[in-house]
Formats: structure tokens, C-alpha cells, sequence
């Protein structure tokens, strides 16, 4: 919403979900109209190493627990590998080491689509791994859409 009420609406987070899509469908179609280029096994690693080191560890650590807490280290893995910043580091190593090619837009392919299509965006420690409604945010999302009348007014700054 704003960064001192750190939500988002059902509006604002589809616009958000609706920004990466554009990206998604920017990069799926520069890789489709460069697919007799691409390196399928470079396309494939960059695919995949995110999930392989960012996400599996995590489910199944939330698996075995049932549904309990499990181990902050696991929301580490899952944010970092799921980052921007870390992917733009790795294209951009692999780019400087081995050269631009067309198999790195497997990253912000994946990246995009886990956002734009999932809505998967970087986890809270104090949510569970795998997303479940959070009562007391079902009811405050209640509140905020049911609300009538203007804004609230905010008080002035002396």
C-alpha cells in the first residue's frame, strides 16, 4: 500500500502481479524469437537452480513438520535465490565469464512468472512457508474493503 502500511490491496497487488506479467511476456517472446540460439542446458540449469536451492528445501523441511515452523534458513534460501539482486549478479557474472547468450533469460522468466502467475513474491519469517490465510488478516482486509466513506483524515504535522 505504502511503505508505512507494508500490504498490499487485492487491486494493487493484481497491478503489481500485472507489471511482472508485461516483463514475462516481454522476456518469453525475445526467447522464443531467439530459440534456434539458445543453449538448452545453460536454458535448463538457470531454469531450475533457483527452485532446486531456493524452494525445494523449504517444502519439504514444511512438509515433514506438517505444517509447524521450520527453520528460518530455509526463508534465507527461499529469498535469496528468489531475488532480483542475486539473479542480476548471476547473469551478470555469467555474462562477463562465459559471454551474453540467450538461455540467461531463463532467470527472469522464472522470476517474472512465479510473480506475475503464482504471485509468489519473497517470504516473511512470520508467515508460514507455504502461504495459508492468516485469520487476522482476512478479518482486517474485511475491515479496509467494507469501510465507507473518504480516506481517513491524517493528522496535520505541527
Amino acid at each position: 500500500m505504502d511503505h508505512v502500511n507494508r500490504f498490499e490491496s487485492r487491486t494493487t497487488f493484481a497491478l503489481l502481479r500485472l507489471e511482472y506479467g508485461v516483463a514475462l511476456v516481454v522476456c518469453s517472446v525475445l526467447f522464443l524469437l531467439h530459440l534456434s540460439e539458445v543453449r538448452w542446458w545453460p536454458a535448463v540449469l538457470l531454469f531450475v537452480y533457483i527452485d532446486v536451492i531456493g524452494y525445494l528445501p523449504g517444502a519439504v523441511a514444511h512438509r515433514r513438520a506438517r505444517g509447524g515452523d521450520i527453520p528460518k534458513v530455509y526463508y534465507v534460501l527461499y529469498n535469496t535465490m528468489h531475488s532480483l539482486v542475486t539473479n542480476a549478479i548471476v547473469v551478470g557474472t555469467w555474462a562477463l565469464v562465459a559471454g551474453f547468450e540467450w538461455a540467461l533469460l531463463a532467470v527472469p522468466i522464472h522470476l517474472c512468472g512465479d510473480r506475475a502467475l503464482f504471485g509468489n513474491f519473497l517470504k516473511s519469517f512470520k508467515v508460514r512457508f507455504e502461504p495459508v490465510r492468516l485469520p487476522a488478516f482476512a478479518e482486517f482486509e474485511r475491515r479496509l474493503t467494507e469501510r465507507d466513506g473518504p480516506s481517513p483524515r491524517l493528522p496535520e504535522r505541527v
